[in-house]
């Protein structure tokens, strides 16, 4: 019987990101994100809840398009709330997509590298936005990205509310659009 030979493109699984709950450091301002689509592409919505570093309430921003993808909306919410600060800031921007995540911390640097494709020789998907999210990212002072495991409610999740409530905020926005059209 022939031995199973391994495709040299299949990927290993990956160990689970461990979740930790995010700390606002001192003069740091956090970004709550989160996009939301009915359909995929279809109408969607994205929204940011900016967190100042200064104790002043929540700035809650939010839109949506007719047609589009949740991945899409993921990255316009990032992008928003960072259009949204002053350049210089120091700045946390909390997802629940790991696919922005892995874009802006793990890929990026070799898509460039390798003129915009991906490992297997595909254009990346959603260039314009991701460059558009690297200049916002590049506008700034410090960022760093802190996942969380989305749409988990409940006494041991009270640290996500602002998740959820970036989640309610971009399935409305998504609802809106789909009203527009």
């Amino acid at each position: 019987m022939p031995s199973a030979t391994r495709s040299p493109h299949r990927r290993r699984p990956s160990a689970p990101i461990a979740e930790t709950p995010v700390e606002q450091r001192p003069g740091e301002i956090l970004i709550w994100t989160d996009g939301a689509c009915s359909g995929n592409p279809g109408p969607g919505g994205w929204a940011a809840i900016v967190v100042p570093a200064d104790d002043e309430p929540p700035v809650e921003r939010s839109g949506g398009e007719r047609d589009t993808t949740n991945n899409r909306m993921e990255l316009t919410a990032a992008i928003e709330g960072l259009r949204s600060l002053q350049a210089g800031s120091r700045v946390c921007v909390i997802t629940d997509s790991q696919l922005m995540l892995n874009s802006m911390t793990k890929w990026l640097a070799g898509w460039r590298r390798k003129g915009w494709k991906t490992a297997s020789g595909s254009p990346v998907k959603n260039r314009d936005l991701i460059e558009a999210l690297d200049a916002e990212v590049n506008r700034h002072e410090s960022l760093r990205w802190h996942w969380v495991r989305g749409h988990e409610m409940g006494a041991s999740h009270a640290h996500k509310v602002l998740n959820l409530r970036a989640d309610q905020l971009a399935v409305e926005a998504s609802a809106a659009a789909r009203s527009a059209g």
